[in-house]
């Protein structure tokens, strides 16, 4: 005879896990925030670029530009330890055409 589901004890573990994850999250975005140098900008100035990017996302070309911007951002912090803000050699025109900042 088999041993009967303790699906309480499952759905405590799967509500576990999901907090663990959710955690994990948070701090990835905070070490995000603070890999990008965004962390030097107050509260209010980050949320609001947040914000205007997530009006910009309706833009696909806009939003095609951050994605490439964001992997080269990725690409270089892996190989060396550039600063933030500084353009990666698989990117050179990223200081040249404002970065996307604000470009519309």
């Amino acid at each position: 005879m088999r041993k009967p589901r303790d699906i309480d004890a499952e759905l405590r573990a799967l509500q576990d896990k999901a907090k663990t994850l959710k955690a994990r999250k948070v701090v990835q975005l905070g070490e995000l925030v603070i890999a990008t140098g965004a962390d030097g900008l107050d509260a209010e100035t980050l949320a609001g670029v947040l914000l205007e990017a997530l009006d910009g996302a309706k833009q696909p070309d806009a939003q095609e530009g951050w994605r490439q911007r964001g992997a080269a951002f990725f690409r270089g912090r892996t190989r060396s330890r550039k600063g933030a803000g500084q353009p990666s050699d698989d990117n050179p025109g990223a200081a040249a055409n404002g970065g996307g900042h604000g470009a519309r």
